[in-house]
């Protein structure tokens, strides 16, 4: 954490504490970049776990255990917050455990991509209100790509699965305009340390009754509890780091634009590791989000 001096203290308590950090869009795109890539593994690895807890019990394990780490690595003091940096923090953590489960349950009713696209529907969306001239421009592009990433189209969608999947978009959109509210706020990752530990008591709300069944039944025994803590590492520790400075180097309309990549990214993880080849069609998509990211990242610096 950042050590801050006794004639400072005052400004640390202060409603609008401002960043004192120069315009660097191209630090915050990479690390914007290596949270999703950090994503995609940590999704990929939370998949030997499914087996034994279910989608849902595996997303609440993630966070209760990032709930715990954040708390023993940020230590988050009451005098770091105002009333309104406390408010934000915690309503971060209400919309992280949202987009987490909501997303769980809409890929379990209907296709992947689909569900992928409409969820993209909330940074997005915040790219679109937040940005100005060719930030919205750039928007457009990603959200093509997206389309063409994702191929949304399917007959017979579950309305069900359709409405958790723009629940979660809903939810993304909070989370990026509340991690930056929380992140220039607050000082450090302090602000992690008490919105996910909120993000790990909602989903126990949620999925709780279910683990203790787990438990019961032998399923969540030491090694599946420390291989959800390798995950929890994976996903969202790092990632929800990262995201949190970025927001404090870039725009919310550049950063929305640059998680349209996520998708670009999974594909390229697929061909490296899976070696799954990609249609034109997504080969045009990735080309696409691409260009959009680059372009976001030149004029998404913060002033």
């Amino acid at each position: 954490m950042r050590t801050v001096a006794p004639s400072s203290l005052a400004a640390v308590a202060t409603p609008t504490l401002t960043p004192t950090l120069t315009p660097t869009p191209r630090i915050g795109a990479a690390m914007a970049t290596g949270a999703m890539v950090c994503v995609q593994l940590g999704l990929a690895c939370s998949v030997g776990l499914f087996a034994h807890l279910g989608s849902t019990g595996t997303a609440c394990l993630r966070l209760l255990w990032a709930g715990l780490l954040f708390v023993l690595i940020a230590r988050p003091r009451p005098s770091a917050f105002t009333r309104s940096a406390l408010a934000a923090s915690a309503g971060l953590g209400v919309v992280t455990a949202g987009l987490t489960i909501l997303f769980t349950e809409a890929i379990a009713r209907i296709p992947l991509g689909t569900a992928s696209a409409l969820e993209f529907l909330g940074p997005l969306g915040v790219a679109l209100l937040r940005g100005r001239g060719r930030a919205r421009g750039w928007a457009l592009l990603a959200g093509v790509g997206v389309v063409l990433l994702t191929n949304p189209w399917r007959a017979g969608l579950d309305p069900a699965g359709v409405g958790f999947a723009l629940a979660a978009a809903g939810c993304w959109a909070g989370y990026i305009l509340l991690t930056q509210r929380v992140g220039d706020h607050v000082v450090g990752l302090s602000g992690l340390g008490v919105s996910m530990p909120v993000a790990g008591l909602v989903a126990a709300l949620v999925a709780g009754p279910g683990l203790v069944e787990h438990v019961q039944s032998g399923r969540l025994d030491l090694p599946v509890l420390l291989a959800g803590l390798g995950v929890a590492l994976l996903l969202p520790v790092l990632p929800f780091s990262l995201e949190l400075l970025a927001l404090r180097r870039l725009t919310t309309a550049a950063f929305g634009t640059l998680m349209c990549l996520e998708p670009a990214i999974a594909l390229g993880i697929g061909l490296l590791l899976l070696h799954q080849v990609p249609s034109l069609g997504a080969a045009a998509g990735i080309a696409a989000v691409v260009i959009a990211g680059i372009g976001a990242e030149r004029a998404g610096a913060r002033a």
